[in-house]
């Protein structure tokens, strides 16, 4: 008969794991490559982003962007150049020094930003050359991009957001169904044998399973080579 996957419960549509994107603001990346300054015109709340999104008017187009630490109302953003760069400036990595803080990285130049836009993350410039530009991610993993890839100049907003404890089960709840996660996730351990590979109380040991198969040859006849129950109990 075979069981629903939880893969196939999220794809049925039901409300456990439904994303309500309704209520997204939009798409948080760059606009065309231009060199203009633009204005913070508003600081706006997305339930699909963990920092607060910025609405920036750069030369009569309106930008939603990643917001930065200390970003406020009104405040100019410069757009491109080789001007001087303060926090919040949108530049090519290649203008930048190394060591400097940014977030909000492009994959490839024009795409939008891919890279470090969760709240309170940022990157290090570590060195250049001429084509490429390394750059230390969170994960402190060193990777080279363009050099004509943009990024925001500092640190996104929102740092702090996982050291408050959630406290309440409800808190929780909220906080999964703003993006269709999973919850309350039951622990492998606690469920049936049948149900997964961690399942069950014939075993302390949790892993895969080392059921031996029937016609295994006398190597392979090792661990569980006919265990008095799997599965249901009949």
């Amino acid at each position: 008969m075979g069981k629903k996957l939880r893969q196939q419960k999220r794809g049925k549509g039901s409300p456990s794991y439904r994303v309500n994107s309704f209520r997204f603001v939009g798409k948080a990346k760059y606009k065309a490559s231009v060199e203009a300054v633009g204005v913070v015109s508003d600081i706006v709340n997305c339930p699909g982003h963990s920092s607060p999104l910025i609405k920036l008017n750069v030369a009569g187009e309106k930008w939603l962007i990643i917001g930065g630490e200390n970003m406020h109302v009104g405040q100019e953003v410069t757009v491109g150049g080789t001007g001087s760069a303060l926090p919040g400036d949108i530049k090519e990595l290649g203008e930048l020094p190394p060591g400097a803080m940014v977030y909000n990285l492009e994959a490839r130049p024009g795409d939008g930003g891919k890279f470090v836009r969760a709240s309170g993350t940022f990157a290090k410039i570590v060195s250049k050359s001429d084509e490429s530009v390394s750059v230390k991610l969170p994960s402190k993993a060193v990777k080279k991009f363009n050099s004509k890839c943009r990024a925001t100049i500092g640190r996104a907003a929102g740092s702090g957001r996982v050291d408050k404890p959630i406290v309440k089960a409800g808190k929780a709840h909220h906080k999964k169904r703003a993006k269709g996660g999973i919850y309350p996730r039951t622990s492998g351990v606690a469920m049936n044998a049948v149900d997964h590979p961690y399942g069950g109380s014939s075993s302390a040991h949790k892993g895969t399973p080392t059921i031996a198969p029937k016609n295994a040859p006398p190597g392979r006849k090792v661990g569980k080579i006919r265990p008095r129950r799997t599965g249901y109990r009949r």
